[in-house]
């Protein structure tokens, strides 16, 4: 029988990897895996157990509640967007989640308010500011350019999020020699 099993604090590759790798040198045959969820073919009781296990140790958590399922999906969703950079929405953040999602957006902020206590919105902003830190510490592109990527009307108002979120300009972060960022899990 196939089983899904959603993750919580799976947000990148290296965790793909971690899980995929460490499933697998449990002999379970995983039919898909991506952030936030893994499938496999269970053959025995011993089986979830034995992922969760796993997980644990890896720090992943399972989240058996659909509400703490879509939060996560939420979450996964944002991360994927800024995996795909420039940030490309056709939509509104409110319309392109309630696609993603197929559900009201109402339900989904609520729910993610509640959970979470912090906005969608907010949220996202977090999450953006920690893909700055990122861009500026790769040393690539400019505030502009870095402004452009992250789909910002203009370097300025990029600056005033950045400034608000981390107590630092752009400036003085880039010249910051400990660079310092949040862990995506870490986001709140």
């Amino acid at each position: 029988m196939e089983r899904k099993i959603f993750i919580k604090n799976m947000v990148c590759n290296r965790c793909i990897k971690v899980i995929k790798t460490e499933v697998e040198n449990l002999g379970i045959n995983l039919k898909h895996i991506e952030l936030g969820s893994i499938s496999y073919e269970e053959k025995c009781k011993d089986d979830f157990e034995k992922i969760k296990k796993v997980l644990e140790g890896n720090d992943f958590e399972i989240l058996l509640a659909q509400d703490q399922q879509l939060v996560e999906q939420v979450k996964i969703e944002f991360i994927k967007l800024l995996q795909k950079l420039p940030l490309q929405l056709d939509v509104t953040l409110s319309k392109h989640l309630e696609r993603s999602l197929n559900l009201e957006y109402s339900k989904i902020s609520k729910l993610f308010s509640v959970t979470e206590h912090i906005t969608v919105e907010k949220y996202f902003i977090k999450l953006k500011m920690e893909k700055v830190k990122e861009l500026i510490q790769l040393q690539e592109d400019n505030f502009t350019e870095i402004s452009q990527l992250l789909d910002y009307s203009n370097v300025n108002h990029l600056s005033r999020l950045f400034k608000n979120e981390t107590g630092m300009s752009l400036t003085d972060y880039k010249n910051n020699q400990k660079n310092i960022r949040n862990a995506l899990d870490q986001i709140r």
